[in-house]
């Protein structure tokens, strides 16, 4: 099925789906048993406490991680697509975007993507007005 603005959003079974919940009950239990520790057990129930909220911190991190590259071989992207668009540099009109506009603006074809890019700036268009603005939707499945 071609990728559209309805159905473009992307989720990882494994991230969504496996890793986060789990690692919520991991803390939820880990809460439990510290609350319900008797005196002497203490020490031990809070390094299963901190264990559970490493697990939590380490995929978060990994996943803020992972987004952020994202955001810089999508910006590099669309600096290429400019230059080749138009043979001038992204700069001048990278600066008057948001991360989020120059994302949203990527999924664009190339016959939309310069007069896109120009409304997005002069109307301040948000993520979501500029993908429901895109005709030729360009798809991504590779995303993270």
């Amino acid at each position: 099925m071609p990728q559209t603005y309805n159905n473009h959003r992307r989720f990882n079974p494994l991230h969504h789906f496996f890793i986060t919940p789990i690692t919520m009950f991991i803390l939820v239990l880990s809460i439990l048993h510290f609350q319900n520790t008797v005196e002497s057990e203490w020490r031990s129930a809070l390094i299963i406490l901190l264990i559970a909220v490493m697990l939590i911190f380490i995929a978060l991190i990994a996943r803020m991680y992972a987004l952020k590259l994202q955001d810089r071989l999508i910006r590099l992207e669309m600096r290429q697509r400019y230059f080749e668009l138009t043979g001038h540099t992204f700069a001048e009109k990278e600066r008057q975007l948001t991360m989020g506009q120059i994302i949203a603006l990527r999924f664009a074809g190339d016959d939309e993507l310069l007069s896109l890019i120009d409304r997005a700036i002069d109307e301040s268009l948000t993520n979501k007005h500029i993908k429901q603005a895109i005709r030729n939707w360009q798809e991504d499945k590779l995303r993270v």
